[in-house]
């Protein structure tokens, strides 16, 4: 894998289906930290998820500490709004774990203070709180598989009607 998004206790349905999403679409895989708000087979995961589910490399965890017995080799990113740096101030190589905490609470202050120089933030108005994890999740995945020069996905698109090439439909 290029790319790894890893979850810590999500709580919303919504948002983990809407990130598998966007990790089967990107080739990224997807690591979830328990517990969970939710089962992974309830219906709002799999509706958000759409028919994208079995494209997907899924890892489930029974905590934090399993899912760094079980990868340690990294490169970790702990993305929350605390972090003095932006996420695109920082290198992702290949392999990278981008870890997000839950929508609640983010990712507890003790192992940002462990992590000052991989936590990273995504800037926003100071009034406001933070954007919703499935978007945060997209804009800084997108970011680390841009550096990556988007290795294994499709650049270029094919109009239903048209070519690009001559600029008529077809």
């Amino acid at each position: 894998m290029s790319l790894n998004i890893v979850l810590l206790e999500p709580e919303i349905p919504q948002n983990t289906g809407n990130i598998a999403r966007t990790c089967a679409a990107s080739g990224a895989a997807l690591h979830l930290i328990e517990p969970l708000g939710f089962s992974v087979d309830e219906k709002a995961v799999r509706r958000a998820g759409l028919d994208y589910w079995s494209k997907l490399s899924l890892f489930v965890y029974s905590s934090l500490e399993d899912f760094f017995e079980q990868n340690p080799e990294g490169p970790f990113f702990y993305c929350t709004t605390k972090a003095k740096q932006t996420y695109a101030d920082v290198h992702y190589p290949s392999g990278s774990y981008l870890i997000f905490g839950k929508e609640s609470a983010g990712i507890p202050e003790e192992i940002l203070l462990k992590n000052p120089e991989t936590s990273i933030r995504i800037p926003m108005k100071p009034e406001m709180r933070s954007l919703n994890l499935s978007n945060a999740v997209a804009i800084v995945a997108y970011e680390a598989l841009k550096q990556q020069s988007f290795k294994g996905m499709e650049t270029e698109g094919e109009l239903h009607h048209s070519s690009w090439d001559d600029g008529v439909q077809k």
